[in-house]
């Protein structure tokens, strides 16, 4: 009885393949959990892809990745000096955001990041100078932006992307290949046009991975059902049932990443009164759950444990059934299943 994630294979990489389509040189992302697929599993579909480079988060992840991956692997985390050695192959490319960064890589292969509207790390206009007598010493693989994901004051991503790509030709940098991140095809394609000596590399991650929300689902089995009748005290901390029902104890606790949730960006009005009255109805310990019978969410009995958690069916649900399944509405950069089913 597990956590499972099916995956509708065919569909997901018929996915996988219109979004290369509409990113040529598409760069895709392996980090974290592996969007929930796993690293193994992420290395070896963009091996079908034909990718020649797979990003990875950290040098880490590079370490773990390099034996399922056979291309080169673009760490994403900028390099600093002093940070603990990995033992890496030459086909690991170091992403680098400080001059002092590049001169600390000698003889290594580095992408270098500006700083973008996201203000998280990146060379600056003022380090451009100092560029020249720095790469002399290091295989450059070109320059990289990471752009935010909202646009809130109107402003252009295209030519945010341009307006760097200005200040390093007039500095007399080379501008062969450029990565960047979060662009629409669109967007990559106006820039691609305009700038026809430099090829852009589009690195993807949620997109490409996550982007057809019916290609996968998660579900939990039912490991146990108990009748109990109002008043019935149950759990950890021998609570009381506040109405005749069910006790469902389904595949899926924290070691999973049940009850675990990233905090989200709230815009508007209504999102906004909807996580006041979720944050209220905690306090009193009722807690939705991810998961789904009868065609609603229903509520946690109480936290989730460890493996499992215990939920509150009523009695004018359908009655649950051990070894039947839930489907569950979980994240899946903070999800670890106990089984992948491919479908």
């Amino acid at each position: 009885m597990a956590l499972t994630l099916y995956v509708d294979t065919a569909r997901w990489r018929a996915h996988h393949k219109h979004v290369q389509e509409q990113f040529p040189g598409l760069v895709p992302v392996c980090k974290g959990n592996g969007y929930g697929f796993g690293h193994e599993r992420l290395a070896e579909e963009a091996t079908r892809l034909g990718s020649d480079v797979l990003a990875v988060g950290t040098t880490y992840e590079a370490a773990r990745i390099k034996d399922f991956f056979g291309g080169d692997l673009l760490v994403l985390t900028p390099y600093r000096r002093g940070e603990e050695p990995v033992p890496l192959p030459d086909r690991v490319i170091r992403s680098v955001s400080s001059v002092d960064g590049v001169y600390g890589l000698v003889g290594a292969r580095v992408v270098i990041e500006v700083m973008s509207s996201m203000k998280r790390h990146g060379i600056s206009e003022q380090d451009l100078p100092q560029l020249h007598t720095a790469i002399e010493n290091v295989r450059l693989e070109g320059f990289a932006i990471h752009l935010p994901l909202d646009r809130t004051d109107g402003s252009d991503a295209v030519e945010e992307v341009i307006g760097w790509m200005d200040r390093l030709r007039a500095a007399r940098l080379p501008l062969h290949t450029m990565f960047v991140s979060h662009l629409k095809a669109e967007e990559l394609a106006r820039l691609q046009q305009q700038f026809p000596q430099t090829r852009f590399r589009a690195r993807i991650g949620t997109r490409l991975w996550l982007g057809d929300h019916e290609a996968t689902e998660y579900r939990g089995a039912i490991l146990d059902v108990t009748r109990v009748s109002k008043g019935d005290r149950f759990g950890y901390r021998q609570q009381k049932a506040a109405s005749d029902g069910y006790l469902v104890v389904v595949a899926g606790g924290t070691s999973h990443g049940v009850g675990l949730e990233a905090p989200k960006a709230l815009h508007g009005v209504m999102p906004r009164a909807k996580g006041v009255a979720r944050a209220g109805l905690a306090t009193v310990n009722r807690n939705l759950s991810p998961f789904v019978w009868g065609g609603k969410q229903r509520w946690f009995a109480e936290p989730p444990h460890m493996q499992v958690s215990i939920l509150f069916v009523p009695s004018d649900a359908p009655e649950p059934k051990v070894g039947e399944e839930l489907v569950a509405h979980l994240r899946h950069t903070t999800t670890q299943f106990d089984r992948l089913v491919d479908r």
